[in-house]
């Protein structure tokens, strides 16, 4: 039976909240189960000042968490170092926030669990406590063991996105982008669609760089040195890939029906539309790695955390996404 791990994320954010309120709704929501990495101390006490009347058990092994979920919030104890207060960082908690990650990774590789599904963290109190990673997806990889960077992918109902290059200025990421970076997260994608979304013959739209895909490089060159050869290799392997493409119109209604993902130059081309068509459902998936992984796609929300309004709807959909990719995966789709 699917039963996913998910991580406490930043204790003092919104993550224990909306973990507790997705369980709380777990029969109208029809929510897989699942069991947390956590301090069970601190989401009790959580669960008390939200008024929450839940029933936490603990765990020693991920197989008591089906028979408990019905009932209990299954919670595999992860000690943190210090009391939690909602909304205010410590560094103290920062082992425990890591355990918890590389706690879920060791057990699905060890086939205990069958996905992590990781809370969001707050990467600066990580980084201040020695964390030598900028994020998750850097550190799950070195987790998996893998030297190809994996491929972050951002999804909802009606789209799917892939940014080719993330988190660098607008500057560097025009000047970083090479065929061979598109050409490599590409193949990936195509092959995650594949395994995980059933998707036989995945069709990926490749934007364009510059504005109008460089009209024919009269606004930059870099689409016809660039992203047109790395579409013409991937053709070339049997890749239905198809580009670049104005990114101005890829994504109204009639655009997204023609394509399964959008491979996007930079952050901001692939982030804009997919937050602005399903702000509140965003799923972060990691491709590339050897287990299922997937993510809210929002951050901690300090200023909202201990107060029980934070919505739970991303974190909902990164777990039945999660459920899903497990499905398509065991059935061979």
């Amino acid at each position: 039976m699917t039963v996913l791990a998910l991580t406490m994320g930043e204790p003092a954010g919104i993550g224990g909240d909306i973990s507790l309120k997705i369980w709380a709704e777990r029969t109208t929501n029809n929510t897989p189960p699942f069991f947390m990495i956590a301090d069970p101390k601190q989401l009790t006490t959580l669960a008390d000042d939200l008024d929450f009347q839940l029933p936490i058990r603990e765990i020693t092994e991920p197989a008591e968490a089906s028979a408990l979920f019905a009932n209990h919030l299954p919670v595999l104890p992860c000690p943190m170092a210090a009391p939690c207060v909602s909304g205010e960082l410590n560094k103290k908690n920062a082992a425990a926030v890591q355990k918890s990650i590389e706690t879920a990774v060791s057990l699905v590789q060890a086939e205990k669990a069958s996905a992590v599904v990781t809370n969001p963290i707050q990467k600066q109190v990580l980084n201040e406590a020695g964390f030598p990673f900028p994020g998750h997806t850097e550190f799950l990889a070195d987790l998996a063991g893998i030297s190809t960077p994996p491929v972050m992918m951002l999804a909802c109902d009606s789209l799917r996105v892939v940014p080719v290059t993330i988190h660098v200025s607008l500057a560097e990421a025009a000047l970083s982008l090479t065929t061979e970076m598109i050409v490599t997260k590409s193949l990936i994608t195509a092959e995650a669609l594949k395994k995980d979304f059933g998707i036989k013959n995945p069709a990926l739209a490749i934007a364009g760089l510059n504005p109008h895909a460089g009209e024919g490089g009269q606004m930059g060159t870099e689409d016809e040195t660039i992203v047109k050869p790395a579409v013409e290799a991937l053709k070339a392997q049997g890749i239905n890939a198809f580009g670049p493409l104005p990114a101005d119109t890829m994504f109204h209604t009639r655009a997204r029906a023609e394509y399964d993902v959008a491979i996007c130059m930079y952050h901001d081309q692939a982030l804009i539309p997919i937050k602005t068509i399903d702000f509140d459902q965003g799923v972060n998936i990691t491709l590339g790695l050897p287990f299922i992984r997937t993510s809210p796609d929002h951050g901690t929300a300090l200023e909202l955390a201990g107060k029980g309004i934070a919505k739970e709807s991303s974190l909902l959909a990164a777990l039945k996404m999660a459920a899903s990719m497990v499905g398509k995966r065991d059935r061979g789709q």
